[in-house]
């Protein structure tokens, strides 16, 4: 074995989070900061493969800690599903279903405001997709009216109905939350299978499959349940669960699509230990779309910025087009950088580094006071002229 170089181990020593006290506006980390329980669980739990010490040969049958009761009776419960897996992410619970129900060569349709990972998924199983278009600026809105339509215009194509629909429930752009009971009802009327991607949606508004009448939803505890991830969050519904869940010909107890086992370790336990925190944020949703909603209203008083998406808001998450910073990114001496910096200078992080023009943001869980002293910060920013 090669050394390793002092200068090599002095890097990794200084590879480490430095966000404590600071207010993270980034979506994808909002609803996945951990729980002290969380925290507290990391310590326990941190060796690879930890839970495998309690396993014989099913990781959802683990009764200490309390993973079968998780799996098969909290989390179905908590989304009102038949079945619950955790998958390594969202991502990976997509590609399984289509992987399972799908055919190579087949159809399906999604809305054109859906996550690059629902096209990789289906490109993987090779499959081809058909969008339902948005309306374009500003609002970006999908008629999920228009599912029927593309229904329609693969049957006449292929002749048979496509193999499975993907409805992006809110969309992780502009946070819009599109009609998915709608959706449910035309995809049923036509016999479609309808897959829910509620990546922003489980864990911090109440999610109900059988309410929304698809037959599989896809959630992200590392996006949205307080879990350090990655972890992924499948739910199902109906006779298509048995498909999707199908055991293996020469390993009995293991099912195909799952690949033997789900996520082990700190992904599992943080989800598991900031469950029952997440499960009574959950029922403050309306408050946080209120809060949403003054933020968005006192950040459009400054001239050159304003919400994409549909108004009001109805999710945390929100697109803001912002022309005010872009005009001065054009003259200060830090170039397109200077609204990371001067965000920073006021412990506000979670803007990407060299955005000016337009970006997303999410005010979930944060406080009135803590909305004000970012809503401040931009006030002061736009000010440097």
């Amino acid at each position: 074995m090669a050394e390793i170089g002092e200068r090599e181990l002095a890097r990794l020593e200084g590879i480490k989070r430095t966000v404590k006290g600071f207010l993270n506006l980034n979506p994808i980390q909002r609803g996945g900061i951990l729980t002290p329980e969380a925290r507290k669980a990391v310590g326990e739990w941190a060796d690879g493969y930890s839970l495998c010490d309690f396993c014989d040969g099913v990781l959802e049958s683990i009764k200490k800690p309390p993973i079968d009761e998780f799996v098969h009776e909290t989390l179905p419960r908590f989304i009102d599903a038949d079945e619950v897996r955790l998958t390594h992410g969202a991502r990976e619970a997509k590609y399984m279903v289509m992987h399972a129900i799908c055919k190579p060569g087949s159809t399906i349709v999604a809305d054109s405001n859906a996550h690059y990972s629902t096209h990789v998924a289906a490109e993987r199983n090779k499959l081809l997709i058909v969008e339902v278009e948005n309306n374009n600026y500003p609002e970006y809105r999908v008629d999920v009216e228009k599912y029927a339509e593309r229904i329609e215009e693969v049957k006449e194509k292929t002749g048979k109905p496509p193999s499975l629909a993907v409805i992006t429930f809110p969309d992780g752009n502009y946070g819009n939350l599109p009609d998915a009971k709608r959706v449910g009802d035309i995809c049923s009327e036509y016999g479609v299978p309808l897959l829910i991607n509620a990546a922003y949606a489980i864990g911090r508004m109440p999610v109900s499959l059988r309410d929304l009448g698809a037959d599989f939803v896809v959630g992200s505890g590392h996006k949205s349940m307080a879990s350090s991830g990655p972890i992924g969050i499948l739910g199902l519904r109906g006779d298509l669960s048995e498909q999707v869940l199908r055991k293996s010909s020469e390993y009995k107890n293991k099912e195909v699509e799952m690949l033997g086992c789900g996520p082990r370790g700190l992904p599992l336990i943080t989800l598991m230990a900031s469950f029952p925190a997440v499960y009574e944020r959950v029922k403050h949703w309306e408050g946080e779309v209120e809060n949403a909603r003054f933020f968005i209203k006192k950040i459009e008083e400054i001239n050159g910025i304003q919400q994409l998406g549909i108004k009001p808001t109805e999710h945390d998450l929100n697109f803001l087009e912002t022309n005010v910073f872009y005009e001065i990114s054009k003259k200060h001496k830090k170039g397109r950088f200077f609204l990371y910096r001067e965000l920073k200078k006021r412990d506000i992080i979670g803007v990407k580094p060299g955005l000016t023009k337009n970006f997303k943001i999410s005010t979930y869980e944060f406080n009135k006071d803590e909305l004000k002293k970012i809503i401040d910060a931009f006030k002061e920013i736009a000010m440097l002229k």
